[in-house]
């Protein structure tokens, strides 16, 4: 059975783990809609870039 020669220190152990983490979703504040949303994405609204891509009746038949 395999075991480890040495013990692996607090610092060894949480100093590998620190890229573990969450990060924060990139949010944009959409002035079209006046809601935020996440980067590069069609607001639920139909809108992207300040113009409407999609209208809001094909956006609803979706739910």
């Amino acid at each position: 059975m395999a075991v480890p020669a040495r013990h692996t220190s607090k610092q060894k152990k949480r100093s590998r783990r620190a890229h573990l983490k969450l990060s924060v979703p990139a949010m944009h504040y959409d002035a079209t809609t006046g809601e935020y949303r996440l980067s590069h994405r069609v607001s639920p609204k139909g809108y992207y870039k300040g113009r409407q891509v999609v209208s809001e009746n094909s956006a609803s038949d979706n739910d």
